[in-house]
């Protein structure tokens, strides 16, 4: 069985399930996406940049709306944005690979496995919301083998799993 693949720093992995160092673990995304954008010719904008920040502050999926009101109290009321400018920031990072929408919560979270297209699982725990995103080839080729079965062209993937993650099980009654 493979292990989730996580970002690593250096010898450590950063993982959603795990504790580690999250400080961290935001300035690395903010990094590579900084890095990203420059070797892309992207413009990562100041709002977007804040919108990636606010996406990784935990490895839990926020909404928009959320992030409009995170953005709102920090900028005061003359400087807020409005929900097209945060759809926009979103759409931008997304586009770029930085963040995944998690389709049937309406929200979003920091990509775990490198900005750029890939076909990914998100393990999404329902009693705290923590994510863990991974990458199964085994997985992705289960999906491809029966889509070729069914005549069908798998063009990308983005599977959902809804469980409960290792601190939520143990808090679970039998």
């Amino acid at each position: 069985m493979s292990k989730p693949l996580a970002t690593t720093t250096g010898a450590r992995a950063t993982i959603a399930f795990a504790t580690h160092d999250h400080r961290r673990c935001v300035q690395q995304a903010l990094s590579q996406a900084r890095a990203a954008c420059r070797e892309r010719g992207a413009r990562l904008t100041e709002l977007r940049e804040e919108v990636l920040r606010l996406v990784w502050q935990s490895h839990r999926p926020i909404g928009a709306y959320a992030l409009l009101e995170m953005l709102g109290a920090r900028a005061g009321a003359r400087r807020r944005p409005g929900p097209p400018t945060v759809y926009r920031a979103l759409e931008f990072l997304r586009e770029q690979g930085f963040v995944h929408r998690v389709e049937s919560l309406n929200a979003y979270v920091g990509c775990q496995i490198g900005a750029g297209p890939h076909d990914h699982q998100l393990y999404i725990c329902r009693g705290c919301g923590a994510t863990l995103e991974s990458a199964q080839p085994a997985i992705r080729a289960a999906v491809a083998r029966y889509g070729d079965e069914v005549g069908f062209t798998v063009e990308s993937m983005a599977l959902e799993v809804l469980g409960l993650c290792p601190g939520c099980a143990g808090r679970e009654p039998a």
